[in-house]
């Protein structure tokens, strides 16, 4: 295992709305309020319960649930291209696929930079995200921007899994194909490169600590220890993987972009397709309270759900 450890500026660990605010200008951070209007009197209210709003997707890569509030949250790419202004959001969504909040961490751009968010993780109150070339955390109550951490000489940042000392493993789809170790106090380095990664993607924690990562290039779904070493390699029912979970009772589900379809896998079993026809299904999330898998569907700015 290559490794190379790097330092990053100590302005990038800082909260984003102190660290991109000008001196003696901090801005106030401000989340997105539930669904609701504004009246001609200047009453803001909220939505009544017999209405149902959906979509409030662009190009929704990734989703991540958050038991707390039993909401499914979505994170949108926003405009993707090298003029764009950065617009990158997050949306909060119900279980039922209902918008909550169409715009919760972006409804300002007030100390907040965000711009094309990819893979996304919850663990111990914050929210992760990778986004052109950083790992970002926020305050999953409020929607605070945390930290902001550079990865030099990173290509595509892909899948986010984070462990319990904050230590977040992050996939590099191209050119590398390699996974990243990005510490909490923004040390960086390489945790795996090489083979079997093949166009690594999603990643995962699995019930041990272990770090899951499947592959675009191949059907292996890699299992590492912390310290790197390959624990199992097991395979997808189909390649072309792009989001994988862990549940608790250790079955392992697998989503693949390129050939839309769901695998379960089960230790010592055959791998089972449980769904398929799912166009572009990206970074797959599970709802625990309602059991079900919640998948986004990149450029058809929508969510699909496997009742499991």
């Amino acid at each position: 295992m290559i490794k190379r450890n790097r330092s990053v500026n100590p302005t990038l660990a800082l909260p984003l709305c102190l660290a991109l605010a000008p001196l003696g200008a901090a801005q106030e951070f401000k989340a997105g309020q539930p669904l609701g209007n504004t009246n001609e009197a200047g009453v803001r209210m909220e939505m009544s319960d017999n209405v149902t709003v959906y979509g409030s997707f662009h190009f929704a890569e990734s989703c991540t649930f958050d038991p707390q509030r039993n909401l499914i949250i979505a994170m949108n790419a926003g405009e993707r291209s090298d003029v764009a202004a950065p617009d990158g959001y997050a949306s909060l969504i119900n279980p039922d696929g209902s918008v909550h909040t169409s715009k919760w961490i972006g409804a300002t751009r007030d100390g907040l930079d965000l711009i094309s968010p990819i893979g996304s993780t919850i663990r111990d109150g914050v929210l992760y995200t990778v986004d052109s070339g950083f790992v970002r955390s926020f305050d999953l109550e409020t929607g605070r921007p945390l930290n902001s951490i550079e990865v030099p000489d990173a290509g595509f940042l892909n899948g986010i899994a984070v462990d319990g000392d904050g230590t977040a493993y992050v996939s590099d789809t191209r050119p590398g194909e390699l996974v990243w170790k990005v510490t909490a106090g923004g040390e960086v380095s390489i945790f795996a490169e090489g083979a079997p990664l093949t166009l690594p993607n999603g990643v995962a924690m699995d019930n041990d600590g272990n770090i899951v990562v499947v592959n675009m290039g191949s059907t292996d779904v890699v299992t590492y220890s912390s310290d790197g070493a390959v624990v199992r390699t097991e395979q997808a029912a189909e390649s072309g993987s792009d989001g994988v979970v862990v549940l608790p009772d250790g079955t392992k589900y697998v989503s693949s972009v390129r050939y839309g379809s769901v695998s379960k896998l089960i230790a010592g079993e055959d791998p089972e397709v449980i769904a398929t026809g799912i166009p572009n299904a990206a970074s797959l999330c599970y709802d625990s309270t309602q059991h079900q898998l919640v998948i986004p569907l990149n450029p058809n700015n929508a969510l699909a759900f496997i009742r499991l």
